[in-house]
């Protein structure tokens, strides 16, 4: 999953959605520099991941884009996914992604001391570039694709794969919808035992 799907599952606990947000930037012992609650969140940000790559309707969806893009079909199908939450995000919240993002980036900005120098990078383009409500639309996910592509070490082809979504739309969206039930009910073991 990619940002937004992190942040939205980290809840309202800021340490979770702090570790969240800095896990993929956070290497070996550094882990120790956090406060065990936002360990937590970045070890909920890797679970996360693990059960994303490994789940049966995900590998459906990879396996779509996996002739075209190769490696690079599982972070395209992370953008995805991130699209079709952002779209249907009123399925899925109470708030607007437009409020949950403006809380969101006032939350992060308030821990950017704590955060990695890439991660404050990152939380720099993300808040100025509104990212998170940007995936709502087909313009927003191809501006994220093409910046993925342009820092791909290969050709990854990427910057196309939004015609790849818009073609078999119903398929993703179904995988989506059906994979993401299951990954909430997954998370909810760690903002729960944090209450």
């Amino acid at each position: 999953m990619n940002h937004l799907a992190h942040l939205y599952l980290s809840q309202t606990n800021v340490d979770l959605m702090v570790g969240n947000f800095i896990a993929d930037r956070v290497k070996g012992k550094d882990l120790l520099n956090y406060s065990e609650s936002v360990q937590k969140g970045i070890e909920m940000h890797r679970a996360i991941d693990t059960f994303t790559d490994e789940h049966a309707v995900v590998m459906k969806s990879k396996k779509r884009l996996f002739p075209v893009y190769h490696k690079y079909a599982a972070v395209i199908v992370d953008m995805f996914y991130d699209h079709i939450l952002a779209k249907n995000w009123e399925e899925y919240s109470p708030i607007s992604l437009k409020l949950f993002a403006q809380n969101t980036y006032k939350v992060l900005q308030a821990r950017v001391g704590e955060m990695p120098k890439s991660s404050q990078r990152i939380l720099f383009y993300m808040s100025t570039g509104d990212w998170l409500t940007a995936y709502a639309t087909e313009e927003g996910m191809n501006r994220a694709l093409g910046g993925l592509a342009s820092r791909a070490k290969f050709d990854s082809k990427m910057e196309y794969a939004s015609i790849d979504l818009m073609r078999d739309y119903a398929l993703y969206e179904e995988e989506f919808t059906a994979f993401f039930k299951e990954l909430v009910a997954f998370s909810a073991r760690y903002s729960r035992s944090d209450d």
